[in-house]
């Protein structure tokens, strides 16, 4: 099913996003973990990430498959413009449709280790909305989502041209938008004002991430743009102390989250779930719900 079309059908959607374990002999545990923990909750959607650069390319495709294969989830795969052509593209997405998958979420991606800046490569795009209008091109039954920054994309200080790009994606076909990760709501909600702005009007899901520990703070702050922490979470983090309860205090940070963004009408909530089903569990545990579908009335 489309996801544009569970958009349509469903007030408040919900989907859970998974990256690529380190170890190739980790991509049937965390198979396992989706079944088991994950599609009891009854997602929208899923959708799997490739690994920095582009690397993990080929896992991703056979993990997207298998889920699509043997289970009755809804799968979204990322497509990079990272080290492939338009005719290596074009393969990828052939190979998709025909293992009936029919949802992508197009993105530029990062610049393989050890490139400092993105460069295109040959015969390749060298922007999202180029990668966008390719597949509406040549697969026009397939759903397209694209990413969003509610605090700002790290390359695009000007958040004014920011805006304007991400027009530029959606105009070149994209049915709905996903956002990075935040942890302070305004920042989705100023983000959305703009949006509806400069004209896109596409659903907007809220990407949400339950910090589990300070170490996973530093990481997040080191990466390129680095995230804003609010400063309560900052000294609920530093009161709490030791890793356990640090825990409690990021899944109670990301409940909340997703208390105030219902009430307020959220469009989608998109759940980052870093390969654990624990905190996501805990979040709905503390909702009151067991499966999203008591969510979407």
């Amino acid at each position: 099913m489309l996801v544009k079309d569970i958009l349509q059908s469903r007030k408040t959607t919900f989907s859970f996003e998974f990256f690529p374990p380190k170890s190739e002999g980790n991509w049937d545990k965390l198979f396992e973990i989706i079944a088991r923990d994950f599609v009891p909750l009854k997602p929208s959607y899923v959708s799997v990430t490739y690994g920095a650069g582009g690397t993990t390319r080929e896992n991703t495709h056979k993990m997207v498959a298998r889920l699509q294969r043997e289970t009755d989830l809804t799968v979204v795969s990322h497509l990079t413009c990272v080290g492939s052509t338009r005719d290596e593209i074009y393969k990828i997405l052939e190979s998709y449709a025909q293992s009936g998958i029919e949802n992508i979420l197009a993105l530029r991606g990062d610049p393989p280790r050890g490139q400092t800046g993105w460069t295109p490569p040959p015969d390749g795009f060298a922007f999202t909305s180029e990668l966008a209008a390719f597949i509406k091109k040549h697969f026009p039954r397939m759903g397209i989502g694209v990413a969003g920054y509610p605090e700002g994309h790290p390359e695009t200080p000007n958040r004014l041209r920011e805006i304007e790009y991400l027009k530029h994606k959606v105009d070149a076909g994209a049915d709905y938008i996903v956002t990075q990760l935040f942890f302070d709501n305004r920042d989705f909600y100023d983000f959305c004002e703009r949006c509806e702005i400069a004209g896109i009007h596409v659903p907007i899901l809220a990407g949400i991430m339950p910090i589990t520990s300070f170490q996973m703070m530093e990481r997040l702050a080191d990466l390129a743009g680095g995230a804003r922490f609010p400063a309560p979470l900052i000294k609920a983090v530093a009161r709490a102390g030791e890793k356990e309860y640090v825990e409690h205090v990021g899944i109670h940070w990301a409940t909340e989250q997703v208390r105030d963004l219902l009430d307020h009408g959220v469009k989608g909530i998109h759940f980052y779930t870093l390969n654990s089903s624990r905190a996501t569990l805990k979040i709905y545990e503390s909702l009151g719900v067991r499966s999203s579908d008591q969510l979407i009335s």
